[in-house]
């Protein structure tokens, strides 16, 4: 989607024109179709007003002149009968491929907003709230496939039908014909002006259900400490501030749509009044006959009909710039953390038989914001089958370690390698694909269980058996009712958060990584699970790198060494015996930990 162009409406339209390219057979086959649908409808009136010609004894088409009344209206009927039947099958086909069309346009659009809201960095996570992103790209990317389905085309026929009356009329009464189209003049300037506004209202409106998709969402995942802490009613009351500012945004865009609506039926009426008017001083003078009157009153009706769909399908494409002003935004934001150009994969250092698993951190600093550092300049090496804890109070940087390794955020300084390479110059999959990370909360996907354990990646059966027995867990999988194939609801409703851990720890057995990173990952685990986790735990560290960020510290005594971090900084290494040696941070820590359980 090519987004540097400026944000004025022919810009916007240029942004989805890419999309429009990838059907442009169908969309050149529905054009096409306009044509003889705009002819047939322009027809209609004449055939209708050389019946009534036909009645009144008035001049009439030649050919009708070899017919007797009746057999002339007969004939008028059966052509009549004919274009209704030829607009009625081309127009279903035609809506059909345009339909069609902007189904498929959406749905490359949707796409391609989800593969790059995928691909940004945890950082904005952390800053959007969830029902912002959701209304982008279910409700703005639906506005915006209207345009398609129902806007972008639909307009282009009535400009069509609109141009074939107008020549039409000309051809008839070139006096009643130039009043008519003289009449489109302020009624268009008028339109014009309501869509603006309708726009402005339109773009408020958007973001106003943005807020409210976000507070409704952050309602239903905290359901439980709303109930808890009895909030119901105080969120009732801020949801329903919030939902009366909706409404009454919304109440703007109603305004301006149906004032368009509003001017186009008054106009009509009167354009239909001064034809009737005009019509009759020109028949009185014998310069125009009954059968075009009529011809011409049934125009007016058409040329204004076009025109108030013209106007609703153009409110349509203001809700649909809108959309697209909204996507833009979104598609704006840069990929922070890409991948280079180079085949450099860690899988040659164990071909060549390197130390698999080393981490290196050389001058690193790191900061959610520029000015504000949470990492400051930290130089430490974890060797391949190193066991290393990292301590320190809330808000030292430990999580933060780990989000760099992982390269969810990129260092501000500094760089960090893996095995002696970069991290940078590895691609985000294969970096992954060599670290384990275990989080003190899993997340739980809706599905059954053998997709929880293999996240949808390609393993047999007996991989993903060998894993849950590796991890101790067979016990788990064969109490829930159907085994492997049990359906677990969304965020793991219908297990234990003991289990939700149990299953993140056969999602890494099946991986077999090379760096296993452990959050505080028995936190949600009994006394008797823990001690069969901790067993798994033995079998998945052998000759593996780990990194085990623990709040007890009594857990992790046996490392081969401990980082112990105050404010980003590194101010403490060795193991355990050492460092309660020095009398240090490390050793307030663990006394105060030892009074609190004694």
């Amino acid at each position: 989607m090519n987004l540097s162009s400026k944000n004025n409406d022919w810009g916007l339209i240029l942004k989805i024109l890419p999309y429009a390219k990838r059907k442009s057979p169908v969309l050149l086959l529905s054009f096409i179709l306009l044509i003889p649908l705009s002819i047939a409808g322009a027809i209609q009136p004449l055939i209708i007003g050389q019946a009534i010609s036909l009645l009144g004894q008035e001049d009439t088409w030649s050919f009708l002149q070899f017919y007797s009344v009746a057999q002339g209206l007969n004939l008028l009927a059966f052509i009549l009968l004919i274009t209704i039947i030829f607009r009625t099958v081309f127009l279903a086909w035609q809506g059909f491929l345009v339909q069609k069309v902007g189904q498929e346009i959406t749905a490359f659009i949707r796409q391609d907003l989800f593969n790059h809201v995928t691909s940004l960095s945890s950082n904005f996570f952390h800053k959007t709230p969830v029902g912002k992103l959701v209304t982008r790209l279910i409700n703005d990317v639906e506005a915006l496939g209207d345009v398609f389905a129902t806007g972008a085309i639909g307009i282009l026929s009535d400009i069509i039908y609109i141009l074939a009356i107008i020549i039409t009329m000309f051809s008839l009464q070139w006096q009643l014909a130039f009043l008519l189209v003289f009449m489109l003049i302020p009624v268009s300037g008028l339109i014009i002006y309501f869509q603006k506004q309708y726009r402005k209202a339109n773009y408020v409106a958007r973001e106003e259900l943005s807020v409210l998709n976000s507070m409704l969402q952050e309602n239903v995942v905290g359901i439980n400490i709303v109930q808890l802490f009895r909030r119901e009613r105080y969120n009732s009351e801020v949801f329903k501030t919030v939902n009366n500012r909706y409404r009454l945004a919304v109440d703007k865009t109603i305004f301006h749509d149906s004032a368009v609506s509003a001017t186009l039926e008054w106009v009509s009426l009167v354009a239909i009044a001064v034809v009737l008017w005009i019509g009759g001083v020109l028949i009185l003078d014998d310069q125009l006959n009954y059968g075009t009157l009529s011809a011409f009153i049934l125009y007016s009706q058409r040329l204004f009909d076009p025109l108030r769909q013209f106007a609703d399908k153009f409110t349509m494409f203001q809700s649909g710039f809108t959309a697209i002003e909204r996507i833009s935004e979104l598609m704006n934001i840069p990929v922070e953390i890409q991948d280079r150009d180079n085949d450099i994969t860690l899988e040659n250092n164990q071909k060549n038989n390197q130390a698999v698993g080393e981490i290196r951190f050389e001058n690193v600093s790191f900061g959610y914001k520029p000015d504000e550092y949470v990492l400051k300049n930290l130089n430490f090496v974890i060797h391949s089958g190193e066991k290393v804890a990292l301590v320190g109070p809330t808000g030292a940087g430990k999580s933060s370690i780990i989000r760099l390794l992982c390269r969810l955020y990129e260092p501000t300084e500094g760089r960090i390698l893996v095995d002696g390479i970069d991290i940078k110059d590895i691609t985000q999959a294969e970096l992954r694909s060599h670290i384990g990370v275990i989080l003190q909360e899993s997340f739980i996907f809706a599905g059954d269980v053998k997709r929880n354990i293999t996240l949808g990646e390609n393993y047999d059966f007996a991989e993903i058996e060998n894993a849950v027995k590796l991890t101790n867990i067979q016990s788990l999988i064969e109490q829930l009712p159907q085994g492997y194939n049990t359906q677990l609801r969304e965020r793991g409703a219908n297990i234990s958060g003991g289990q939700k851990q149990l299953l993140a720890f056969a999602r890494v057995a099946i991986r077999n990584p090379s760096i296993l990173v452990l959050d505080e990952a028995t936190s949600s685990l009994d006394v008797s699970t823990e001690a069969d986790t901790q067993e798994a735990l033995d079998k998945l560290l052998i000759d593996k790198t780990a990194i085990i960020i623990a709040h007890r510290l009594s857990t992790i005594r046996n490392v081969d060494k401990i980082l112990v971090l105050k404010h980003g900084e590194l101010i403490e290494s060795g193991n355990h015996d050492q460092l309660l040696g020095e009398n240090g941070l490390y050793a307030s820590l663990y006394k105060l930990q030892m009074l609190a359980t004694s």
